[in-house]
C-alpha cells in the first residue's frame, strides 16, 4: 500500500521517479524537494494516498503553477474519503491559476474578477451580461453583494459573468460536502472560492480552451489517479450548462412570484420545463391567487 511507505520511499519506486523525469526533465529535483517538503511540514498530507499526493503536484507543476499554497495557485488539501476508509490528497487550483493559464494561452486582452459592493451596479443587460458600475467612494467600507468576471478576447469577443453571494453559497452548498460539514475553503476562504467559482464559469463557458486550461478545469477539486482519471471526492463536477440552467430556473420562479395578473403570468409558462413538476405546481398556486380582470 502506498500510504504504509514514508513519501521518501514512495518517490524512489522506480516506476514513480521515471514518469516524474518523463513529464518534468530539469525540474524533477525541485519537484521532489517540493513534495517531500510539503508531506513532512503537513501531518495531514504525509497521512494521504502518496500516489493522490504526487498525482495531485504533478498535474499542478506540469500546467507551471506553484506548489506554495501561499501564493494562491494550487492549494494540496487532505480529504478524508470515508467510503474508501483512507485520506487522499486533493488538487485545488486558485482564480489566479485560471487567469494565469488564459493570459499564456496569447488569446486574452483582458480577464479580472472583482467582488461588488451594495449599490454599485446601476445596470446589467440581461442579453449581453454587460454591466455597468457606479463610482462608490469608501467602497471597501461597502458589504460585498456578489461577484463579476470580465474576460475580452483579442479578436474583440467580451463577456462578463455576474454571481450573487447567495447564488455562490448555494453552488458552494451543491458541490462541496465539506461546505455543508461548515469547513474546508468555502469556509476559510470565501473570497478566494467565490472568485475562483466566477472566473472558472465564465472560462468553462465562453472562452476558447488552451490544453493547460482544459486540464484545469477537470483537475480542480479532483483526486487524480495514476492513469490522470479524476474522481470529484467532494463534489459533483460543475458544467456550465448546468450552472446557467439554475439560474434561468430562479428567473422564472421570482417571474411566478411577481406576477401581477394571469398574462404576466403566462409569458413564463411555456419556460417551465416538461418534467418540473415544482414550478408547474408554483404556477398553480399563482394562478389561483390572481384576480383577472
Amino acid at each position: 500500500m502506498s500510504n504504509e511507505l514514508t513519501i521518501k520511499q514512495y518517490l524512489k519506486n522506480p516506476e514513480v521517479s521515471e514518469r516524474i523525469n518523463d513529464l518534468l526533465k530539469e525540474k524533477s529535483s525541485q519537484f521532489l524537494i517540493n513534495v517531500t517538503q510539503m508531506a513532512t511540514q503537513n501531518e495531514m498530507l504525509a497521512k494521504c494516498d502518496k500516489n493522490s499526493l504526487v498525482m495531485a503536484c504533478l498535474t499542478a507543476t506540469a500546467m507551471g503553477l506553484p506548489l506554495n499554497q501561499n501564493l494562491g495557485f494550487a492549494y494540496i488539501i487532505p480529504f478524508n474519503n470515508r467510503k474508501e476508509e483512507k485520506y487522499e490528497a486533493q488538487l485545488q487550483l486558485g482564480y489566479k491559476a485560471f487567469i494565469q493559464l488564459a493570459q499564456r494561452s496569447g488569446q486574452f486582452k483582458t480577464i479580472n474578477v472583482s467582488d461588488v459592493r451594495t449599490g454599485e451596479i446601476t445596470h446589467i443587460d440581461r442579453l449581453t451580461g454587460e454591466i455597468l458600475f457606479d463610482w462608490m467612494e469608501d467602497r471597501n467600507k461597502l458589504p460585498v453583494v456578489g461577484y463579476v468576471g470580465y474576460m475580452e478576447l483579442l479578436n474583440g469577443f467580451k463577456k462578463t459573468m455576474y454571481m450573487t453571494v447567495d447564488e455562490l453559497k448555494a453552488h458552494g452548498m451543491r458541490f462541496s460536502q465539506t461546505m455543508k460539514r461548515g469547513s474546508g475553503l468555502w469556509k476559510e476562504d470565501f473570497d478566494a472560492m467565490a472568485s475562483k467559482t466566477v472566473i472558472k464559469l465564465l472560462l468553462s463557458k465562453y472562452a476558447p480552451l488552451s490544453v493547460d486550461m482544459q486540464t484545469a478545469t477537470l483537475a480542480d477539486q479532483s483526486v487524480i489517479s495514476a492513469e490522470n482519471e479524476y474522481e470529484y471526492v467532494d463534489n459533483t463536477p460543475v458544467l456550465s450548462e448546468e450552472v446557467a440552467s439554475d439560474k434561468e430556473r430562479d428567473r422564472i420562479v421570482k417571474h411566478i412570484t411577481t406576477s401581477k395578473n394571469k398574462e404576466e403570468l403566462m409569458a413564463c409558462y411555456n419556460a417551465i420545463g416538461d418534467d418540473d413538476d415544482e414550478l408547474k405546481n408554483k404556477y398553480a398556486e399563482k394562478l389561483k391567487t390572481l384576480t383577472i380582470k
